[in-house]
């Protein structure tokens, strides 16, 4: 096989046992780095991945759900029932020439099945175990039920999505199911590959939906430490509106337009925040910079200058203020809605966005590789 270098994990086989949303988007993302993924599920629809029918009937891509065609394109399906001994041998023939098996099931239930890692281990000592649960393989909260909306909750990240009243907004991209679970189990699968192909041995790998979500809570993290080291009071998170990633400056915040659209500003940086000011004619805001020591995110002259701003941006439509800042380099871009964002020239001329016929013979926009090599 000529190995391709937009590829390049052309050669690697992995099983998934998984279904849902973090599993599946985890082989997806390995699926468009060319490795080959073989998708065990149960030949009952009640007990497959049930992810093919949950959805309304304008949800319905023909059999299936948008949501697990766009999941599962270009996977080798493989219908076992793994309660069946004769089909749980067939699936360890299947792991004796593949890299890695992912699954999703609550802890000890891949041993019950007897497909646990020794098990693994045994036709194969080269493979690896991927699990993803939500909160680990140990402990007392690991067998415990849970949602995105609960991983993200035990993990402090949904307490930093509240406004200055603090009631929490919930979003609709689940970011324990694709950051905790997706993008991690990912991350892993590729080092557990790496070390076999390195020491002859694969590895199993341990991948909490929770922990991964609280170890990417970084900059919440770094308020409180340093909280901590000024004193011996419980640290308390600083509020949305109060943090300089949070809305507490002008040159990092969301202004709504006339025609109640949104423009981003991310003029972090002192030379961005400057070429913002000359592009909207006030000079007179350029040194009132949270970098010049004025001006500290939340303070009374922040919300000052921040309304002003927000005065200015509200005057006229999205429109003009694209037409102002198409040639600044000042981070200033458009809130597109999805729609707008598949058909955007920053996502058309990445390669992500293509398109392909549905069920219905419509064509429908879908989103290929998220990560991909260039040579």
């Amino acid at each position: 096989m000529t190995p391709d270098a937009s590829k390049p994990l052309m050669g690697v086989t992995i099983i998934d046992l998984t279904r849902l949303l973090p599993g599946p988007m985890a082989t997806r993302h390995l699926l468009d780095l060319g490795a080959k993924i073989i998708k065990v599920q149960s030949p009952d629809p009640n007990l497959g991945d049930y992810a093919k029918t949950m959805g309304t009937p304008q949800d319905m891509d023909g059999d299936a759900t948008y949501f697990y065609r766009h999941c599962n394109a270009g996977k080798d399906d493989f219908f076992l029932d793994l309660k069946q001994v004769n089909e749980r041998d067939t699936l360890l023939d299947l792991c004796k020439s593949a890299d890695a098996v992912i699954e999703s099931f609550r802890p000890g239930v891949m041993d019950k099945l007897g497909l646990g890692f020794t098990a693994l281990q045994a036709v194969n000592p080269a493979i690896s175990l991927i699990s993803i649960t939500g909160y680990g393989q140990r402990g007392a909260w690991s067998n415990a039920a849970g949602h995105d909306i609960n991983y993200m909750a035990l993990s402090g990240q949904l307490h930093e999505l509240c406004n200055e009243q603090g009631d929490i907004s919930l979003p609709n991209v689940q970011y324990g199911d694709l950051l905790g679970g997706a993008m991690s189990a990912a991350f892993a699968t590729v080092a557990a590959v790496l070390q076999s192909k390195i020491q002859g041995r694969g590895c199993w790998m341990d991948v909490s939906m929770t922990a991964s979500l609280l170890a990417h809570n970084v900059m919440p993290l770094f308020a409180v430490q340093a909280q901590q080291g000024q004193s011996q009071a419980q640290p308390m998170p600083e509020a949305a509106g109060q943090a300089l990633l949070n809305g507490g400056v002008a040159c990092y915040q969301v202004y709504r337009t006339l025609d109640g659209r949104h423009l981003a500003v991310g003029a972090l940086e002192l030379k961005f925040w400057q070429a913002l000011c000359a592009a909207l004619k006030r000079p007179d805001w350029a040194l009132q910079h949270w970098s010049l020591g004025s001006h500290n995110s939340g303070d009374a002259t922040a919300k000052a200058l921040i309304a002003a701003v927000s005065d200015l941006i509200q005057s006229q439509a999205l429109s003009h203020w694209l037409s102002v800042f198409d040639s600044v380099d000042c981070c200033v871009t458009p809130v597109l809605r999805l729609d707008e964002a598949l058909k955007h020239p920053v996502n058309v001329a990445y390669g992500t966005v293509d398109s392909r016929i549905n069920a219905a013979g419509k064509s429908v926009s879908t989103v290929s590789a998220a990560i991909r090599a260039v040579g």
